[in-house]
């Protein structure tokens, strides 16, 4: 199979496609890119940019130390200096490294929430997100040619790189802290310690926010922190229905709520005291309100097409600019590069805020939301209820179909634009978007959205309704339509 270099990096199934002979071809490419004239893009930084240095670091999936190795013996073949993790790290916390120190790119052999047999590349820029999708087309160019022209990866003993001091390793977590510490007050949750339950789903996450507030008074008990690459049979992805171990906790008393980071920790979730899980939507939402009312912070909202629009209510009300994103968060580290963003965020999990890096960081916010429950002294269910009946109510819903082909976006978006209904669920049909598939929202600014996967051969339907049933009724037809079009 060829290797598709995306505006997400690399994903693959281990010994399937993802191999060692394949990683050293991407890895090649990556250095050949990353050392041209094409690649260097103007921000502005504290740091003095290297232009041949390199942050390199990896998760807790089968193989990824020795892939993370593997990467590094090539790119110190080529010439770069290397700053490889120690041990196994949160993708936040290697992309504040890049920025930190200076490099002009970094590499995360991760592949994030996706399947145990999946392993994968994230290429990330020197400004601390993910690279520009220009950058990434660069490298697939170098992928392509590299092959054409016959020419192998460039390769360095291990060693022999450690020695003459092209790999360096390194801890990432101690500056992530430091910086963590200027955007977490530890001072508000050590007057308030809380007794909470970290899942760290045996991701990269295992152990972060335990270790920074160690000394705080909190009482945290992790689960699902020991070294499991098959991640127990589950995707490491945030969702509900791969939370019964973080239900269990809670039920047995271990703690008044619950905070879970996905396989690379740059997702978040929650959970209240009744074992209920809190999705992403409502964790902005809260974080939007806190930081606006208690921390008197202002900038642009930010949010996928497929993210709730308490957001947007909420920006009406604090007379803040809102903007609207095609899905994935590199769209949201766009304006986080350019405007004054407060926070921006996507409904799958990847949340950031002003003054942080332009990464979805699971950490970050997992503490922010202690900190905003040790203020509150409120428990986190009635946080979240107080919220709904401040902006909501708002109930949310995602289907996602497995197609047999895959199907032309385009088309999908003609088609779905052409049969427009003037109402579902007995609301009017007031507007349509089609900045990521389609998108019908409702007079009562419920809304339906039908998009195709970018990674995957599925078709995504996601409903935001006022109540339940409207949910319901907006899912019936989403999925009606959506086998129409397959």
């Amino acid at each position: 199979m060829p290797i598709h270099f995306g505006t997400d990096g690399w994903r693959a199934v281990i010994s399937d496609t993802f191999t060692f002979d394949n990683l050293r071809i991407v890895a090649q490419a990556i250095a050949d890119a990353v050392g041209s004239e094409h690649w260097n893009v103007s921000y502005r930084s504290e740091h003095t940019l290297d232009p041949k240095k390199v942050v390199v670091g990896y998760d807790t999936r089968f193989l990824s130390d020795r892939f993370a190795g593997e990467v590094s013996r090539v790119l110190a073949a080529n010439g770069f200096t290397v700053l490889l993790a120690q041990s196994d790290s949160p993708t936040p916390a290697i992309s504040y490294a890049v920025k930190q120190n200076g490099a002009i790119a970094g590499i995360m052999i991760t592949a994030s929430h996706n399947a145990p047999r999946y392993n994968g590349v994230k290429l990330k820029g020197a400004f601390g997100g993910s690279a520009l999708p220009e950058q990434c087309r660069r490298v697939e160019i170098y992928i392509t040619d590299n092959e054409q022209q016959a020419r192998g990866p460039n390769l360095m003993d291990f060693k022999k790189a450690r020695t003459t001091g092209l790999i360096q390793k390194f801890n990432p977590l101690p500056a992530y802290f430091d910086h963590l510490r200027t955007l977490i007050d530890t001072n508000i949750i050590a007057d308030n310690p809380q007794r909470f339950v970290v899942d760290a789903m045996y991701g990269s996450g295992r152990g972060v926010i335990k270790s920074f507030l160690q000394g705080s008074g909190c009482e945290i008990a992790e689960i699902r922190g020991e070294m499991n690459p098959g991640f127990g049979g589950i995707h490491p992805e945030p969702i509900a229905k791969n939370l019964g171990a973080l239900t269990s906790a809670i039920s047995a008393g271990i703690g008044a709520f619950g905070i879970v980071t996905d396989g690379d920790a740059d997702r978040i979730g929650a959970m209240d005291e009744h074992g209920l899980f809190v999705d992403p939507h409502k964790i902005m939402a809260l974080s939007l309100k806190y930081l606006v009312e208690q921390r008197g912070w202002t900038g642009a909202v930010v949010r996928t097409v497929s993210t709730t629009r308490m957001l947007d209510r909420l920006a009406q009300r604090y007379n803040l600019p809102l903007y609207e994103t095609p899905v994935g968060f590199n769209h949201i580290a766009d304006y986080m590069m350019q405007e004054d963003v407060l926070i921006g965020g996507e409904e799958s999990g990847g949340i950031s805020f002003k003054k942080h890096i332009p990464e979805g960081d699971g950490p970050i916010m997992g503490l922010l939301l202690v900190e905003m429950i040790a203020k509150a002294g409120k428990t986190l269910h009635g946080m979240v209820d107080e919220l709904l009946a401040d902006v909501g109510p708002a109930f949310y819903e995602r289907t996602d179909l497995r197609l047999s082909r895959p199907i032309a976006k385009k088309e999908m978006t003609d088609f779905l634009t052409r049969q427009t209904p003037a109402e579902i669920g007995g609301e009017k049909v007031t507007e349509i978007s089609q900045r990521d598939g389609v998108k019908y929202i409702m007079a009562d600014d419920s809304w339906l959205l039908i998009r195709p996967s970018g990674t995957e051969p599925v078709l995504r339907v996601y409903a935001e309704g006022r109540t339940q049933a409207m949910v319901k009724s907006l899912l019936r037809y989403g999925e009606q339509v959506a086998e129409s079009v397959v």
